[in-house]
């Protein structure tokens, strides 16, 4: 009997709620997760084609004139055939291009953090599972320890030691997220670890490395992909929550956090345009986020299938 003999193990219940068809049959029959997965499709669309649907590059010093700054949504800009649909911010940005270049940042660091976070996460949480013993008791010591501080305090941390810039906001967020991933990675692999296709591969001799990508991560899958779309949300809120503080992402590169924290400002002289549009397209992006990640765990939940 060889290795592949075990592959197909007790993976029914991820094989038949994760195919694409049943998964698409799943959001048809729930109007309120397809209209967010629409609405979301959208936004994924729009951060991809910013540089090609953006009326203005709003980082592009050529094109700003200072002249047309903090103009109110719907004025034209002055002697050029250009409309501001959602006004300007102090410099003469376009908002409307501004948001679709913040969702792309936006985007960016929470979806590459979550990804970065759950291979980490999985990779020792799936490990901890099989070896046991002490072990698995360090490594489940360092998860409590890491979860038992508040996130925001630790990427603040973090980030006040490294300094501002995408790649350390990506950092930060890793390091405050694969715990989660570690923890229930190390639950669902638990129960995969006492069956009998298991037992039988590792008296086979099949290498630990096999045994766990082969066979645990796959049996692990669902209950990752779950917490890897809500930790998708989760990420963009504290990256503009950091970036708001004036921790995250620099300037030359603003994220939707920093586009509300540069127009927090203006508030209370008017001018609420400038944190008022980014702030929705960022309450937008994380509810339609959530409500796509709650209609997975329902689908992916075992009880909840027929």
């Amino acid at each position: 009997m060889s290795d592949t003999d075990f592959q197909a193990g007790p993976v029914a219940m991820p094989v038949r709620a994760g195919s694409f068809k049943t998964l698409m049959r799943s959001f048809r029959r729930a109007p309120a997760a397809l209209l967010a997965l629409i609405v979301l499709s959208i936004i994924l669309l729009v951060a991809l084609s910013a540089p090609f649907l953006a009326p203005q590059n709003p980082y592009d010093l050529l094109q700003l004139d200072i002249m047309d700054g903090l103009l109110p949504p719907g004025s034209e800009a002055l002697g050029r055939d250009l409309v501001y649909m959602l006004g300007t911010d102090g410099q003469g940005r376009d908002m409307l291009s501004a948001i679709m270049y913040g969702l792309r940042i936006s985007l960016f660091v929470g979806i590459v953090s979550a990804i970065t976070a759950a291979l980490i996460g999985a990779t020792i949480g799936l490990i901890a599972a099989y070896t046991g013993g002490r072990t698995e008791s360090l490594i489940m010591r360092i998860v409590d320890l890491q979860l038992s501080f508040p996130s925001i305090l630790v990427a603040l941390m973090i980030l006040a030691f490294l300094g501002k810039g995408v790649a350390n906001v990506v950092l930060a967020l890793v390091i405050v997220e694969w715990a989660t991933y570690a923890r229930t990675a190390r639950g669902s692999a638990l129960v995969e670890t006492r069956r009998e296709y298991i037992e039988a591969a590792v008296c086979l001799g099949v290498p630990t490395w096999r045994v766990l990508l082969r066979h645990l991560l796959p049996n692990s899958l669902s209950p990752l992909i779950v917490i890897g779309t809500v930790q998708i949300a989760r990420a963009i809120a504290l990256e503009a929550t950091l970036s708001f503080l004036g921790l995250g992402v620099p300037v030359t590169e603003p994220s939707l956090g920093l586009l509300i924290s540069n127009g927090y400002q203006y508030m209370l002289s008017g001018q609420y345009w400038m944190s008022f549009y980014p702030g929705i397209a960022l309450l937008i992006t994380i509810v339609a986020i959530n409500m796509v990640g709650d209609h997975l765990r329902e689908t992916f939940n075992p009880r909840g299938q027929a």
